[in-house]
């Protein structure tokens, strides 16, 4: 039985046994490291936050925008949450998003979710943030230095995801190198103005509403209170109630692997519980996807909350 992958993540069957025992080892390694290193990072004003950033990440997510060709792609939000929490504290939320999206959505085989997490959580964090700290020293402060670093390491880092993902695809004997990275580059390379464009909105948003956000990785924890908190939650649960509208076009993975013949080496998901967004007991389609991501998005917002809360008591 084949499988056609959700318009997200690696599926099963893409990647070898090895390699995606390689990926979880690495996974595992880097939640364990950014628990360590967020130990002593992590205010009470901080925590909501967190799950917040998470909450609008994962219902985001759930929306492809066409981008022309017959693909779509969405935002993947490792870069915003770095710029915002700071690298580490973004592998928590983008580990908890796509750890979510695979165990309870089938949105992402569990057997490649050990390198799903690397690819959009720990590559995009840490080289987003990168680029977006060296042009910040390059261009001065500012709002408008802010933007063009946001969206510069936005567009990037999802760029280097997407040829990471090409090697392991490689590696993994499903595509060969010479194929699979430059398309995954290529295809990217225009998905990647998405991320750039819903990076700079959300920082301006943020930087007009609460400016003393953007300097949580750097400084001081952020006054957050439990209004803002509630508002952006809120907006979470508003953008997931948009996820009906998302493009039916398959996004950059699943084009290309359409494209080059490797489609079919997908595999049936080792579980069914909601996939694809959906809710076995509803039977209209809208309704029941629009619960689903609803549910996603408090599921992720209550997980990342629990861990910052732990990690507190923790360092205590």
């Amino acid at each position: 039985m084949h499988y056609s992958p959700a318009p997200l993540h690696i599926p099963d069957g893409f990647l070898s046994a090895a390699v995606a025992l390689v990926g979880w080892a690495l996974a595992i390694a880097a939640i364990a490291y950014a628990l360590r290193q967020t130990r002593g990072q992590l205010g009470g004003k901080q925590i909501p936050l967190m799950g917040v950033l998470a909450a609008f990440i994962f219902a985001a997510q759930s929306i492809n925008v066409p981008v022309g060709g017959g693909t779509s792609g969405h935002l993947l939000g490792g870069v915003l949450a770095a710029i915002i929490l700071g690298p580490w504290a973004a592998v928590l939320i983008m580990a908890s998003v796509v750890g979510v999206q695979a165990i309870l959505f089938q949105d992402g085989g569990i057997t490649a979710l050990g390198f799903n997490i690397i690819n959009m959580g720990v590559i995009t964090a840490f080289t987003g943030h990168f680029i977006y700290q060296q042009l910040k020293k390059i261009f001065g402060e500012g709002r408008n230095s802010m933007l063009i670093a946001g969206a510069v390491g936005g567009w990037l880092s999802m760029m280097i995801g997407a040829i990471a993902a090409g090697i392991e695809l490689a590696i993994s004997g499903t595509s060969p190198l010479n194929v699979a990275v430059p398309a995954m580059a290529i295809v990217h390379a225009v998905l990647g103005i998405i991320e750039a464009v819903i990076t700079v909105g959300a920082l301006t948003f943020i930087y007009s509403a609460r400016r003393d956000l953007l300097a949580i990785g750097e400084s001081a924890p952020a006054q957050t209170s439990a209004a803002w908190v509630g508002v952006g939650l809120a907006l979470a649960l508003v953008v997931a109630a948009f996820s009906p509208l998302a493009s039916p076009d398959p996004d950059g993975l699943e084009k290309v692997a359409a494209q080059y013949n490797f489609l079919g080496k997908a595999t049936a998901p080792l579980y069914n519980l909601l996939p694809n967004y959906t809710i076995p007991f509803i039977a209209n389609e809208i309704v029941g996807g629009i619960v689903a991501v609803v549910l996603g998005t408090l599921i992720v917002f209550s997980v990342v909350f629990l861990i910052g809360r732990a990690q507190k008591r923790a360092n205590a």
